[in-house]
Protein backbone atom coordinates (compact mmCIF):
# COMPACT_ATOMS: atom_id res chain seq x y z
CA UNK A 1 0.00 0.00 0.00
CA UNK A 2 2.56 2.35 -1.26
CA UNK A 3 0.37 5.37 -0.61
CA UNK A 4 3.18 7.84 -1.08
CA UNK A 5 3.86 6.89 -4.15
CA UNK A 6 0.66 6.84 -5.62
CA UNK A 7 -0.26 10.23 -4.21
CA UNK A 8 -4.39 10.91 -5.85
CA UNK A 9 -4.62 13.92 -7.34
CA UNK A 10 -5.25 17.57 -5.58
CA UNK A 11 -5.90 20.91 -7.45
CA UNK A 12 -4.30 23.56 -5.78
CA UNK A 13 -6.29 26.53 -6.39
CA UNK A 14 -4.80 28.80 -3.83
CA UNK A 15 -6.89 32.27 -4.55
CA UNK A 16 -6.33 34.68 -2.25
CA UNK A 17 -6.26 38.24 -1.80
CA UNK A 18 -2.76 39.74 -0.24
CA UNK A 19 -2.10 42.56 2.16
CA UNK A 20 0.58 45.24 2.44
CA UNK A 21 2.05 42.54 5.10
CA UNK A 22 1.78 39.51 2.53
CA UNK A 23 -0.52 37.57 4.65
CA UNK A 24 -3.59 36.38 2.48
CA UNK A 25 -7.02 37.55 3.75
CA UNK A 26 -10.31 36.42 2.73
CA UNK A 27 -12.98 39.28 1.31
CA UNK A 28 -14.34 38.58 4.75
CA UNK A 29 -13.72 36.32 7.46
CA UNK A 30 -10.27 35.12 10.05
CA UNK A 31 -6.85 35.89 7.77
CA UNK A 32 -5.91 32.80 5.84
CA UNK A 33 -2.50 31.45 6.03
CA UNK A 34 0.52 33.08 4.28
CA UNK A 35 1.00 30.95 0.92
CA UNK A 36 3.30 33.04 -1.14
CA UNK A 37 6.30 30.44 -0.17
CA UNK A 38 4.37 27.36 -1.47
CA UNK A 39 5.81 25.52 -4.36
CA UNK A 40 6.61 22.14 -5.58
CA UNK A 41 9.66 21.51 -3.32
CA UNK A 42 7.05 21.85 -0.71
CA UNK A 43 5.82 18.57 -1.41
CA UNK A 44 7.27 15.21 -1.31
CA UNK A 45 9.31 13.87 -4.64
CA UNK A 46 6.65 12.27 -6.51
CA UNK A 47 3.88 13.97 -5.36
CA UNK A 48 1.18 14.02 -8.38
CA UNK A 49 -0.64 17.12 -8.54
CA UNK A 50 -3.59 17.70 -11.05
CA UNK A 51 -7.28 18.52 -12.19
CA UNK A 52 -9.97 16.50 -12.14
CA UNK A 53 -13.51 16.21 -13.70
CA UNK A 54 -16.52 14.02 -14.28
CA UNK A 55 -18.43 12.81 -17.30
CA UNK A 56 -21.46 14.03 -17.16
CA UNK A 57 -20.22 17.28 -15.85
CA UNK A 58 -17.88 17.70 -18.55
CA UNK A 59 -18.17 15.78 -21.68
CA UNK A 60 -21.54 17.21 -23.49
CA UNK A 61 -22.25 15.41 -26.66
CA UNK A 62 -25.32 13.45 -24.71
CA UNK A 63 -27.08 12.75 -27.98
CA UNK A 64 -23.81 12.45 -30.12
CA UNK A 65 -21.60 9.32 -30.80
CA UNK A 66 -24.01 6.26 -29.59
CA UNK A 67 -23.96 7.18 -25.85
CA UNK A 68 -27.02 5.77 -24.56
CA UNK A 69 -28.49 8.21 -21.65
CA UNK A 70 -27.49 8.13 -18.20
CA UNK A 71 -29.90 8.61 -14.75
CA UNK A 72 -28.46 12.26 -14.86
CA UNK A 73 -29.91 12.84 -18.15
CA UNK A 74 -32.95 11.90 -17.32
CA UNK A 75 -32.58 13.82 -13.53
CA UNK A 76 -32.09 17.03 -14.93
CA UNK A 77 -34.49 16.88 -18.12
CA UNK A 78 -37.22 16.00 -15.50
CA UNK A 79 -36.54 17.94 -12.66
CA UNK A 80 -34.63 20.81 -13.47
CA UNK A 81 -36.10 22.60 -10.73
CA UNK A 82 -33.60 20.67 -8.52
CA UNK A 83 -30.66 21.76 -10.47
CA UNK A 84 -29.56 25.38 -9.40
CA UNK A 85 -29.45 27.17 -12.38
CA UNK A 86 -31.84 24.41 -14.20
CA UNK A 87 -29.43 23.68 -16.71
CA UNK A 88 -28.35 19.77 -17.99
CA UNK A 89 -25.26 17.78 -19.45
CA UNK A 90 -26.35 18.41 -23.00
CA UNK A 91 -23.58 20.43 -23.81
CA UNK A 92 -21.83 21.10 -20.58
CA UNK A 93 -18.19 22.28 -21.66
CA UNK A 94 -18.09 20.22 -24.31
CA UNK A 95 -15.23 18.51 -23.72
CA UNK A 96 -15.97 15.42 -26.10
CA UNK A 97 -15.07 17.79 -28.80
CA UNK A 98 -12.66 20.44 -27.19
CA UNK A 99 -10.54 17.71 -25.15
CA UNK A 100 -7.71 18.94 -27.07
CA UNK A 101 -8.09 22.41 -25.97
CA UNK A 102 -8.54 21.30 -22.44
CA UNK A 103 -5.21 19.22 -22.48
CA UNK A 104 -3.42 21.64 -23.65
CA UNK A 105 -4.12 24.22 -20.59
CA UNK A 106 -3.14 21.39 -18.59
CA UNK A 107 0.17 20.75 -19.89
CA UNK A 108 0.56 25.00 -19.60
CA UNK A 109 -0.64 24.83 -15.76
CA UNK A 110 2.40 22.56 -16.13
CA UNK A 111 0.22 19.32 -14.12
CA UNK A 112 1.22 16.24 -13.84
CA UNK A 113 -2.04 14.06 -14.63
CA UNK A 114 -5.48 13.95 -15.42
CA UNK A 115 -7.75 12.42 -14.04
CA UNK A 116 -11.27 11.89 -16.02
CA UNK A 117 -14.36 9.77 -15.58
CA UNK A 118 -15.92 7.18 -18.11
CA UNK A 119 -19.16 7.28 -19.18
CA UNK A 120 -20.95 3.82 -18.86
CA UNK A 121 -23.58 4.42 -21.07
CA UNK A 122 -21.46 5.78 -23.98
CA UNK A 123 -19.45 2.58 -24.26
CA UNK A 124 -22.16 0.43 -23.09
CA UNK A 125 -25.29 2.04 -23.89
CA UNK A 126 -27.58 -0.52 -22.23
CA UNK A 127 -25.60 -0.75 -19.90
CA UNK A 128 -24.52 -4.28 -20.06
CA UNK A 129 -21.98 -6.39 -22.97
CA UNK A 130 -25.03 -8.06 -24.41
CA UNK A 131 -26.68 -4.34 -24.89
CA UNK A 132 -23.72 -4.06 -27.36
CA UNK A 133 -20.50 -2.46 -27.35
CA UNK A 134 -20.46 1.28 -28.93
CA UNK A 135 -17.12 1.37 -30.90
CA UNK A 136 -17.35 5.17 -31.24
CA UNK A 137 -17.45 5.63 -27.70
CA UNK A 138 -14.28 3.30 -27.22
CA UNK A 139 -12.26 5.20 -29.53
CA UNK A 140 -13.41 8.45 -28.08
CA UNK A 141 -11.55 7.28 -24.91
CA UNK A 142 -8.16 6.21 -26.45
CA UNK A 143 -8.07 9.44 -28.24
CA UNK A 144 -8.30 11.25 -24.77
CA UNK A 145 -5.81 8.76 -23.32
CA UNK A 146 -3.75 9.47 -26.18
CA UNK A 147 -3.86 12.93 -26.15
CA UNK A 148 -3.43 12.70 -22.47
CA UNK A 149 0.12 10.76 -22.65
CA UNK A 150 0.88 12.58 -26.04
CA UNK A 151 1.15 16.03 -23.50
CA UNK A 152 3.19 14.03 -20.59
CA UNK A 153 0.26 13.74 -18.02
CA UNK A 154 -0.71 10.13 -16.26
CA UNK A 155 -4.49 9.64 -17.12
CA UNK A 156 -5.98 8.75 -13.72
CA UNK A 157 -9.66 6.95 -15.01
CA UNK A 158 -12.35 6.69 -12.72
CA UNK A 159 -15.19 3.89 -14.19
CA UNK A 160 -18.21 4.88 -12.60
CA UNK A 161 -18.82 8.58 -11.22
CA UNK A 162 -23.07 8.48 -10.55
CA UNK A 163 -23.71 8.39 -14.19
CA UNK A 164 -25.56 4.94 -13.90
CA UNK A 165 -27.17 4.15 -17.85
CA UNK A 166 -30.63 4.55 -17.51
CA UNK A 167 -31.32 1.19 -19.03
CA UNK A 168 -30.38 -0.63 -15.85
CA UNK A 169 -32.18 1.77 -13.70
CA UNK A 170 -35.26 0.89 -15.54
CA UNK A 171 -34.32 -2.73 -15.92
CA UNK A 172 -33.76 -3.73 -11.64
CA UNK A 173 -33.20 -0.17 -9.64
CA UNK A 174 -29.78 -0.03 -10.57
CA UNK A 175 -27.67 0.24 -7.61
CA UNK A 176 -30.84 -0.97 -5.18
CA UNK A 177 -30.32 -4.40 -7.11
CA UNK A 178 -27.65 -7.50 -6.62
CA UNK A 179 -27.67 -7.45 -10.12
CA UNK A 180 -25.75 -4.19 -10.44
CA UNK A 181 -21.98 -6.13 -8.94
CA UNK A 182 -22.29 -8.48 -12.52
CA UNK A 183 -22.97 -5.55 -14.90
CA UNK A 184 -20.14 -3.37 -13.09
CA UNK A 185 -17.40 -6.09 -13.21
CA UNK A 186 -18.20 -6.75 -16.93
CA UNK A 187 -17.59 -2.72 -17.44
CA UNK A 188 -14.97 -2.79 -15.55
CA UNK A 189 -13.32 -5.23 -17.32
CA UNK A 190 -14.06 -4.43 -20.86
CA UNK A 191 -12.47 -0.75 -19.49
CA UNK A 192 -9.13 -2.66 -18.21
CA UNK A 193 -9.51 -4.82 -21.42
CA UNK A 194 -9.76 -1.75 -23.66
CA UNK A 195 -7.59 1.00 -22.24
CA UNK A 196 -5.61 -0.79 -19.66
CA UNK A 197 -2.40 -0.88 -21.24
CA UNK A 198 -2.34 2.84 -21.30
CA UNK A 199 -3.71 3.95 -18.11
CA UNK A 200 -1.82 2.79 -15.37
CA UNK A 201 -4.24 4.29 -12.10
CA UNK A 202 -7.75 3.25 -12.08
CA UNK A 203 -10.51 4.42 -9.75
CA UNK A 204 -13.44 1.90 -9.30
CA UNK A 205 -16.27 4.48 -7.84
CA UNK A 206 -16.16 8.19 -6.53
CA UNK A 207 -17.49 9.42 -3.41
CA UNK A 208 -20.22 6.15 -2.64
CA UNK A 209 -21.38 8.07 0.41
CA UNK A 210 -22.32 10.89 -1.93
CA UNK A 211 -24.50 8.92 -4.64
CA UNK A 212 -26.12 7.21 -1.41
CA UNK A 213 -27.02 10.11 0.55
CA UNK A 214 -27.59 12.36 -1.85
CA UNK A 215 -29.49 10.21 -4.80
CA UNK A 216 -31.00 8.01 -2.17
CA UNK A 217 -31.80 9.99 1.27
CA UNK A 218 -32.47 13.01 0.37
CA UNK A 219 -33.11 13.06 -3.47
CA UNK A 220 -31.13 16.30 -4.44
CA UNK A 221 -28.91 13.97 -6.75
CA UNK A 222 -30.32 11.32 -9.75
CA UNK A 223 -32.10 9.41 -9.66
CA UNK A 224 -33.57 11.49 -6.91
CA UNK A 225 -34.73 9.16 -4.43
CA UNK A 226 -36.44 9.73 -0.66
CA UNK A 227 -39.05 9.18 1.42
CA UNK A 228 -42.29 10.50 0.86
CA UNK A 229 -42.71 11.56 4.39
CA UNK A 230 -39.71 14.35 3.44
CA UNK A 231 -42.17 16.07 0.47
CA UNK A 232 -39.33 16.92 -1.31
CA UNK A 233 -40.73 15.83 -4.63
CA UNK A 234 -38.68 12.52 -5.25
CA UNK A 235 -39.08 10.03 -7.44
CA UNK A 236 -39.86 7.53 -4.76
CA UNK A 237 -37.87 5.26 -2.03
CA UNK A 238 -37.06 4.66 1.42
CA UNK A 239 -34.76 7.22 3.05
CA UNK A 240 -33.95 4.61 6.08
CA UNK A 241 -33.19 1.88 3.75
CA UNK A 242 -32.15 2.10 0.22
CA UNK A 243 -28.97 4.78 0.95
CA UNK A 244 -27.97 1.63 2.56
CA UNK A 245 -28.60 -0.80 -0.12
CA UNK A 246 -26.84 1.17 -2.68
CA UNK A 247 -23.72 1.72 -0.85
CA UNK A 248 -23.65 -2.15 -0.01
CA UNK A 249 -23.95 -3.02 -4.05
CA UNK A 250 -21.43 -0.48 -4.56
CA UNK A 251 -19.19 -1.70 -2.36
CA UNK A 252 -19.77 -5.35 -3.81
CA UNK A 253 -19.38 -3.56 -6.99
CA UNK A 254 -16.01 -2.16 -6.20
CA UNK A 255 -14.67 -5.26 -4.82
CA UNK A 256 -15.82 -7.52 -8.22
CA UNK A 257 -13.87 -4.92 -10.54
CA UNK A 258 -10.71 -5.26 -8.20
CA UNK A 259 -10.33 -8.90 -8.49
CA UNK A 260 -10.82 -8.61 -11.86
CA UNK A 261 -8.10 -6.44 -12.51
CA UNK A 262 -5.72 -8.13 -9.59
CA UNK A 263 -6.68 -11.65 -11.13
CA UNK A 264 -6.50 -10.77 -14.86
CA UNK A 265 -4.62 -7.67 -15.49
CA UNK A 266 -2.69 -6.25 -12.99
CA UNK A 267 0.60 -8.72 -13.86
CA UNK A 268 0.88 -7.76 -17.26
CA UNK A 269 -0.65 -4.09 -17.33
CA UNK A 270 1.42 -3.56 -14.37
CA UNK A 271 -1.65 -0.43 -13.11
CA UNK A 272 -3.06 0.08 -9.50
CA UNK A 273 -6.20 0.29 -8.88
CA UNK A 274 -8.19 2.15 -5.14
CA UNK A 275 -11.14 3.80 -5.04
CA UNK A 276 -11.99 7.64 -3.89
CA UNK A 277 -14.51 8.12 -0.56
CA UNK A 278 -15.13 11.39 0.98
CA UNK A 279 -15.37 12.38 4.47
CA UNK A 280 -15.97 15.42 6.70
CA UNK A 281 -14.01 16.05 9.79
CA UNK A 282 -16.09 16.44 12.74
CA UNK A 283 -15.36 18.93 15.79
CA UNK A 284 -17.24 18.06 19.22
CA UNK A 285 -19.56 21.22 19.85
CA UNK A 286 -18.04 21.00 23.69
CA UNK A 287 -16.24 18.82 25.62
CA UNK A 288 -18.83 16.59 26.65
CA UNK A 289 -18.41 13.09 26.83
CA UNK A 290 -21.64 12.36 24.30
CA UNK A 291 -20.83 15.04 22.26
CA UNK A 292 -17.20 13.58 21.61
CA UNK A 293 -19.05 10.00 20.58
CA UNK A 294 -21.26 11.89 18.70
CA UNK A 295 -18.66 13.10 16.19
CA UNK A 296 -16.90 9.53 16.15
CA UNK A 297 -19.95 8.59 15.26
CA UNK A 298 -21.07 10.97 12.49
CA UNK A 299 -17.43 9.79 11.14
CA UNK A 300 -18.64 6.29 10.96
CA UNK A 301 -21.84 6.76 9.09
CA UNK A 302 -19.42 9.08 6.55
CA UNK A 303 -15.88 7.77 6.52
CA UNK A 304 -16.11 4.13 8.21
CA UNK A 305 -19.28 3.29 6.19
CA UNK A 306 -16.81 2.28 3.45
CA UNK A 307 -13.22 2.80 4.80
CA UNK A 308 -14.17 -0.48 7.41
CA UNK A 309 -15.47 -2.79 5.48
CA UNK A 310 -12.46 -2.08 3.07
CA UNK A 311 -10.11 -2.70 5.70
CA UNK A 312 -11.97 -5.33 7.91
CA UNK A 313 -15.02 -6.39 5.51
CA UNK A 314 -17.28 -5.52 7.75
CA UNK A 315 -19.41 -2.49 8.54
CA UNK A 316 -18.53 0.07 11.95
CA UNK A 317 -20.10 -1.13 15.15
CA UNK A 318 -21.83 1.78 15.66
CA UNK A 319 -23.31 1.10 12.52
CA UNK A 320 -24.71 -2.39 13.33
CA UNK A 321 -25.99 -1.16 16.34
CA UNK A 322 -27.84 1.46 15.58
CA UNK A 323 -29.34 1.06 12.52
CA UNK A 324 -30.00 -3.46 12.91
CA UNK A 325 -32.38 -5.25 10.44
CA UNK A 326 -31.91 -1.83 7.96
CA UNK A 327 -27.95 -2.64 7.25
CA UNK A 328 -27.13 -5.37 5.26
CA UNK A 329 -24.62 -7.72 5.90
CA UNK A 330 -21.26 -9.30 3.98
CA UNK A 331 -21.49 -12.98 3.19
CA UNK A 332 -18.18 -14.32 4.29
CA UNK A 333 -16.34 -14.55 0.97
CA UNK A 334 -17.69 -10.90 0.25
CA UNK A 335 -16.41 -9.72 3.56
CA UNK A 336 -12.55 -11.62 2.24
CA UNK A 337 -13.19 -9.96 -1.22
CA UNK A 338 -13.44 -6.42 0.21
CA UNK A 339 -10.51 -6.53 2.82
CA UNK A 340 -7.87 -5.21 1.62
CA UNK A 341 -9.41 -4.42 -1.89
CA UNK A 342 -7.35 -0.90 -3.12
CA UNK A 343 -3.68 -0.42 -3.86
CA UNK A 344 -3.93 3.31 -3.00
CA UNK A 345 -6.77 5.18 -1.60
CA UNK A 346 -8.67 8.46 -2.76
CA UNK A 347 -9.94 10.42 -0.23
CA UNK A 348 -11.90 13.90 -0.92
CA UNK A 349 -12.39 16.47 1.83
CA UNK A 350 -14.12 19.83 1.86
CA UNK A 351 -14.93 20.80 5.37
CA UNK A 352 -15.32 20.10 9.32
CA UNK A 353 -18.95 20.83 11.50
CA UNK A 354 -19.60 20.93 14.86
CA UNK A 355 -20.58 17.46 16.05
CA UNK A 356 -23.41 17.22 18.89
CA UNK A 357 -25.31 14.09 20.49
CA UNK A 358 -28.66 14.23 19.45
CA UNK A 359 -30.52 11.45 20.72
CA UNK A 360 -34.08 12.22 19.78
CA UNK A 361 -32.97 14.15 16.46
CA UNK A 362 -35.60 11.87 14.48
CA UNK A 363 -38.93 9.27 15.11
CA UNK A 364 -38.65 8.36 11.62
CA UNK A 365 -35.73 5.95 10.08
CA UNK A 366 -33.77 8.60 7.92
CA UNK A 367 -30.06 8.50 7.02
CA UNK A 368 -29.05 12.23 7.96
CA UNK A 369 -30.69 11.34 11.55
CA UNK A 370 -29.71 7.65 12.02
CA UNK A 371 -26.59 8.53 13.66
CA UNK A 372 -28.17 10.06 16.47
CA UNK A 373 -25.99 13.59 15.51
CA UNK A 374 -26.52 17.31 15.44
CA UNK A 375 -24.43 18.53 12.60
CA UNK A 376 -23.68 22.37 12.26
CA UNK A 377 -20.87 24.37 10.83
CA UNK A 378 -20.88 27.25 13.49
CA UNK A 379 -21.14 27.84 17.01
CA UNK A 380 -21.77 30.64 19.36
CA UNK A 381 -22.22 32.15 16.23
CA UNK A 382 -18.67 31.69 14.68
CA UNK A 383 -18.30 30.10 11.44
CA UNK A 384 -15.83 26.73 12.01
CA UNK A 385 -13.45 28.73 9.06
CA UNK A 386 -13.92 31.04 6.41
CA UNK A 387 -16.79 30.47 3.78
CA UNK A 388 -15.32 30.26 0.70
CA UNK A 389 -18.06 29.00 -1.54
Amino acid sequence: MAFNTFALLFVLSLLAFASSSGTAIAESGPPILDVSSLNRSSFPKGFIFGTASASYQYEGAANTGGRGPSIWDTFCHKHPEKIKDGNNGDVAVDAYHRYKEDIKIMKHLNLDAYRFSISWSRILPKGKLSGGVNQEGIRYYHNLIDHVLAKGLKPFVTIFHWDLPQALEDEYGGFLSPRIVNDFRDYSELCFKEFGDKVKHWITLNEPHSYSKNGYSSGKYAPGRCSDWLNRNCTGGDSGTEPYLVSHYQLLAHAAAVKVYKTKYQASQKGVIGITIITDWFVPSSDKKEDEQAALRALDFMFGWYMTPLTSGEYPETMKSLLKSRLPKFTEEESRLLKGSFDFLGLNYYSSHYASDAPSISTRPYYETDSLVNVTNERDGMLIGPMVC
